[in-house]
């Protein structure tokens, strides 16, 4: 992509109202505009890095045997009433009527909507299990959005759904959910931990946060580093310096910010919403179900929130929006122009995505909106171009390496 063409809208100050570093850098960056609080746009920038992220997610839940649907963000009341949802869930649920004076909720999860839905085909043991996950807006009324996409009331989720049997079978389809998305968080770029956790409005008999590390998280981890205890707070109230659980030193303190809740559910939705099937003796039982939520939103501003300098964004290669910043210093040279073009071309067909800083700009914006996008790679094609050679820097190591332009691309690869 030309960046002539792409849509940068970069920003010289902090903005007043962004308190974090993530908050901060995503409207400096560009990558997302503040529609109202706890509302964005994600701009193209934004949208790139989100496009990744769910690529990694469907890669990793398609490899645990979970299939894509879409369900819609309106959901009637009547089945939050079935459940008792309606009620119990809070001011958080955004509530609407429509002309007929009917109401509505603006889906802040899909458990109701999933159930029936399984209901009306899974009428035997022999359906079972399923196993389903879509990728959607989800909307909930905080009475306090703050820093950025970490607490908003409109956000991206990724929600997923199994139905089982026995409660082995459930046992078994969580644990893969454990497994992908600690695949997912570690292909992210994200430094977490997986902590046993409160089962708040969602209801059901066990569940488990995966924690990103960040001194802004609204969450207190406890834990211990040299065995495998690690709970939020709210169910293992324990002091720094107490003995571990697990019997294997004391535990720790620190903050988390939650981007992934995985929940054993149980019957309580299929009991609501008549969920059943005929098990082997012709007996009718409800499902057995579990659900797994992350926060695809929430992932980005967290990646950011861990790996940043004073310059700007530090993307992993994962999720990064373009593999590769390809910055000719003076559009008006010719030679620069021409092996810069030479090169956008050779990259892409390599199979590198590039933004290529073809504007007519003095160098250091060019090098100063570099560090602040945060690419893994930039690539200068300048003064040397004539001798064959250009420079190439890794924006986490910050190292600039001159290359031959003829083995630019097989470094390049190696990196």
């Amino acid at each position: 992509m030309k960046q002539s063409k792409f849509f940068i809208p970069t920003l010289k100050e902090v903005p007043a109202d962004a308190q974090t570093i993530s908050h901060q850098l995503l409207l400096r960056a560009g990558l997302v505009k503040q529609v109202a609080a706890g509302i964005y746009t994600y701009l193209p920038l934004g949208k790139r890095v989100l496009t990744r992220i769910e690529t990694i997610v469907r890669e990793e839940l398609e490899a645990i045997g979970s299939c894509e649907l879409f369900m819609p963000v309106l959901q009637p009341r009547e089945l939050w009433d079935e459940t008792g949802r309606w009620d119990d869930y809070g001011p958080e649920l955004m509530r609407l009527k429509d002309r007929h004076d009917r109401g509505f909720v603006l889906g802040p999860t899909h458990e109701e909507i999933i159930t029936t839905a399984i209901a009306d085909y899974a009428n035997s043991y022999k359906k079972l299990p399923l196993n389903v996950f879509q990728i959607q807006t989800k909307f909930r009324d905080e009475l306090r959005p703050r820093f950025g996409l970490m607490r908003g009331r409109e956000f991206i989720m990724k929600d997923a759904y199994s139905f089982h049997a026995t409660d082995e079978c459930l046992d078994t389809t969580y644990a893969e959910f454990e497994q992908a998305y600690t695949n997912i968080c570690t292909r992210c770029g994200l430094d977490f931990r997986m902590v046993e956790a409160d089962n708040g409005q969602i209801g059901g008999t066990g569940s488990a946060e995966f924690m990103a590390l960040a001194d802004i998280g609204e969450d207190t981890i406890v834990y211990n580093e040299e065995g495998t205890f690690a709970a939020n707070i709210e169910v293992a109230d324990l002091k720094e310096g107490e003995k571990s659980p697990d019997g294997v030193g004391v535990v720790k303190h620190a903050k988390g910010i939650e981007v992934g809740h995985i929940f054993k559910l149980g019957t309580k939705y299929s009991d609501a919403l008549n969920g059943h099937f005929l098990d082997q003796n012709g007996k009718q039982k409800p499902y057995i179900m579990g659900c797994y939520g992350l926060g695809i939103s929430r992932v980005s501003m967290a990646v950011i929130e861990q790996n940043n300098d004073e310059n700007g964004i530090i993307w992993p290669k994962s999720i990064a929006p373009f593999d590769v910043h390809l910055i000719p210093v003076d559009m008006k040279n010719e030679e620069q122009a021409k092996v810069a073009n030479e090169l956008y071309e050779q990259l892409k067909t390599a199979g590198f995505d590039v933004l290529m800083d073809d504007r007519n700009e003095r160098p250091g914006i060019k090098f100063s909106e570099a560090d602040l996008i945060g690419l893994p790679i930039r690539i200068t094609v300048g003064r040397r171009v004539g001798e064959g050679i250009v420079e190439v820097k890794e924006r986490r190591l910050g190292n600039a390496v001159e290359v031959e332009v003829a083995n630019l691309i097989d470094y390049i690869k190696g990196l």
